[in-house]
């Protein structure tokens, strides 16, 4: 697994992204759904997804800062109530995040039909046209070219680095994150998706 850290400067300039040696990442104590969800998550970590980081505690999630749908108008996390989601911050110049994407959009795929929602939302300075063509070469036609230009929600949600995934549950409070790439279509990462979704 890797991970490509942001610089403090790009971070808080907001212009851009450029790399860094990365310092240890601390995790947040963050929730799961129902009082014995984390447990039944961590059971169900194998291969790539051990590396997934599940809290104890729920912790709300910043469901209100904008970022940029496909349209180039405001949305938010909170649109996308009442759905597990796995909000994935990436960049196209980012080897890792490439590496993943197929991966996540067959888990997209996978889940269709249960109240799932995948948020693909690059920091990089791409256009939305240029990232709808980026996705599509990688077969994740599936997947939202969403932006965080000023990578507010970025910083909000504590992506230091590049991947970096956030599970929200249905509810809307983060349960996990996943630091650097993963195998999200494995039967492994399907099942604790599908365990989140009720189903």
């Amino acid at each position: 697994m890797s991970i490509h850290p942001l610089s403090r400067r790009s971070v808080l300039a907001g212009l851009g992204v450029s790399l860094y040696v990365a310092t240890a990442f601390g995790a947040n104590p963050l929730g799961a759904a129902g009082d014995d969800m984390a447990a039944r998550i961590k059971a169900l970590r194998e291969g790539s997804m051990r590396a997934l980081v599940v809290h104890d505690e729920p912790k709300p999630a910043p469901l209100d800062i904008p970022f940029r749908n496909e349209n180039n108008e405001d949305m938010t996390l909170a649109d996308l109530a009442g759905n597990v989601v796995l909000v994935n911050f990436w960049a196209t110049w980012c080897p890792p995040c490439r590496k993943e994407m197929p991966a996540i959009a067959d888990l997209a795929r996978q889940m269709e039909g249960a109240p799932f929602k995948v948020a693909t939302i690059s920091v990089g300075r791409d256009d939305h046209k240029a990232l709808r063509r980026f996705l599509d070469t990688l077969g994740a036609t599936n997947l939202p070219a969403w932006r965080d230009p000023t990578m507010r929600l970025a910083l909000a949600m504590g992506a230091r680095g590049l991947p970096v995934s956030v599970i929200l549950d249905r509810e809307g409070r983060e349960v996990a994150r996943m630091i650097g790439e993963a195998q999200w279509n494995s039967p492994s990462g399907v099942a604790i998706m599908r365990a989140l979704a009720g189903e």
